[in-house]
């Protein structure tokens, strides 16, 4: 058994897909019109291991309160492993992304929070040792 799909709900999908892959890096794995939304879904890596990323619109009741929460908050969404937090973090900001947390040294992690422009914060963190 492998996670093989998770979802981020998102304001905007084009405004995602274009932050998802032009800053993150992302890659396209499906992008079918369904009506006024898609299915859009992106990964980074590739081979079977690889999880998809559902960039999901925010159409259910629950979600806009859930997520506007979270974001009040400053609770990141989801975590995205990295090597390096402050070369990611140098990378991302000379891209214009815009962090509510600087790289922070948490002992056995170092972790940075940043915006993706679509209703979400994405925590990097870089294990350390």
């Amino acid at each position: 058994m492998r996670l093989q799909t998770v979802s981020i709900f998102v304001d905007d999908q084009q405004q995602a897909l274009d932050f998802y892959t032009g800053t993150l890096g992302f890659e396209v794995t499906a992008d079918v019109p369904l009506g006024e939304h898609r299915w859009l879904t992106v990964r980074l890596g590739d081979g079977d291991g690889a999880t998809e990323v559902s960039l999901e619109p925010k159409g259910h009741p629950a979600v806009a309160p859930f997520t506007e929460a979270l974001l009040a908050d400053g609770i990141p969404w989801c975590v995205l492993g990295v090597d390096d937090v402050e070369a990611e973090h140098a990378r991302l900001t000379g891209l214009g992304v815009t962090f509510t947390q600087a790289p922070t040294d948490l002992g056995p992690v170092v972790v940075a929070v940043l915006d993706d422009t679509c209703g979400n914060l994405l925590q990097i963190a870089q294990l350390k040792g």
